[in-house]
């Protein structure tokens, strides 16, 4: 019988070092954007040798990347939060409700715009969250239909992903002119997610709950 062998997780030493050379790269990333990280500085910023962030992590990118994994576990979070169905009459009180609990964690962390939303131009950090908005997508499309009953939308576009991908663009925006996401912008961002979910799902939905 052959055994499939299963990830062994970090001994609690090396968790304990590698959450600290991510929060000091978190720090620095909120401080100085992707431009002032380096292994270097983020041995410094955490107070240990270099050669132990190496053994980590192998570059840089490979930080960013598991950087943009923690950020996008705190999307998955929001969307797995409670909500009160009373407080839905209609499938756009949701889609509002999912984009201001996105946009609260854009606006509490610095580290989260610079990563998913400026200009840096690190294709393996691009790759990796678009391949997290897809997981994103998906279970945005299940809590939708968890609260209201879906009509059948294309299995060939990932019709939830791409509406989060189209908010983040106005949200990125912003940022870039603004360093923030203004109110205003923050508004835009959500219209847009509302309008595109709008090419797909009629203006009036039955609740299942």
């Amino acid at each position: 019988m052959t055994r499939t062998a299963t990830p062994r997780k970090p001994r609690a030493s090396s968790q304990a070092r590698i959450e600290a050379i991510l929060a000091a790269a978190r720090e620095l990333l909120a401080e100085q954007g992707v431009a002032g990280l380096s292994v270097y500085s983020v041995a410094e910023r955490a107070q240990i040798p270099p050669s132990s962030v190496y053994h980590f992590f192998a570059s840089v990118p490979a930080l960013l990347e598991a950087l943009t994994a923690d950020v996008h576990r705190a999307f998955r979070e929001a969307l797995r939060a409670p909500i009160d169905p009373a407080t839905l009459v209609t499938w756009h009180d949701l889609s509002r409700l999912i984009e201001q609990r996105m946009l609260d964690i854009y606006n509490g962390d610095a580290a989260a715009r610079q990563l998913i939303l400026a200009q840096h131009g690190l294709s393996e950090v691009v790759q990796a969250d678009r391949q997290h908005d897809m997981e994103l997508g998906e279970l945005m499309h299940k809590l939708f239909d968890q609260h209201f009953q879906l009509p059948a939308v294309p299995s060939d576009v990932d019709v939830f992903a791409l509406a989060m991908e189209l908010s983040d663009r106005v949200y990125a925006r912003s940022v870039q002119l603004h360093e923030q996401i203004t109110p205003r912008m923050a508004e835009e961002g959500k219209r847009v997610f509302e309008a595109y979910l709008g090419l797909y799902l009629p203006p009036f939905l039955p609740k299942r709950i």
